[in-house]
Parts: structure tokens; C-alpha cells; sequence
């Protein structure tokens, strides 16, 4: 395991694998929604658990370069799209509470994040 600072791009690539994995969910609530092993219903579930395959494998690929304590704490932007998803996708409501507890998880990453580049210089 490095102990350098891990680069924006690898940061990125986090945050976008956490934005794939939250696609899962989307496709897993659509095959909730057909008859059991229709063809639907099986083309839903293919594609989360090809979604959960390659999350699999980048997972690992990231954790060799980012501190674990940093991947994990990361992990928590899944709530927020998993909002986001359900707005875009499923027609759901944003209430105040929603933003708020939104805001507080991006406020809670941002800082852990510029806590870890403070511990390392």
C-alpha cells in the first residue's frame, strides 16, 4: 500500500465506480417489478449482477491505490445517488430533509477527504 496522495483522477474513478455500483439498485427495483423469472425479470437481474461483477473487480483495482479508510468513507456518496437515481429514474420526491441529510454526507466526505491530504504532508 502507497502512502502518497491519491491523484484526482483516482479520486474520480472512485466516485464514478460508487455511481455505477448505485446503478445496480435501479436495475434491481425494476426486476422487483416484473413476474418472477420472466424474461424482464431476468435481463434486470443480469444486468445488476453484471453491475456488481465489474463494481467487483474495480473495487479491488481502487483499494491498491487509495487508503481503505479513504475508499470506504467515499462509499457513503451512494446515498446521494441513489437519490438521484430515484428522482431521474422512478419520479420520487425530494423533501428538505432529503437535501439536508444529502448535504451533511457531501460535507462529511469533503472534509474526511481534506483531513487525509493534511495527515500526509
Amino acid at each position: 500500500m502507497q502512502n502518497n496522495k491519491p491523484s484526482v483522477k483516482t479520486i474520480l474513478l472512485l466516485h464514478l465506480m460508487i455511481a455505477a455500483f448505485s446503478c445496480g439498485g435501479i436495475f434491481s427495483k425494476l426486476a422487483a417489478g416484473e413476474s418472477f423469472l420472466s424474461l424482464k425479470f431476468c435481463l434486470f437481474y443480469g444486468i445488476m449482477i453484471l453491475i456488481l461483477f465489474l463494481y467487483a473487480i474495480g473495487w479491488q483495482q481502487i483499494i491498491k491505490r487509495v487508503p481503505l479508510m479513504l475508499a470506504y468513507s467515499a462509499k457513503a456518496a451512494g446515498v446521494i445517488w441513489g437519490m438521484i437515481w430515484g428522482v431521474l429514474v422512478f419520479g420520487d420526491r425530494l423533501r428538505p430533509n432529503n437535501l439536508l441529510g444529502a448535504a451533511l454526507i457531501f460535507a462529511g466526505i469533503i472534509l474526511f477527504f481534506k483531513s487525509e491530504g493534511n495527515d500526509n504532508a
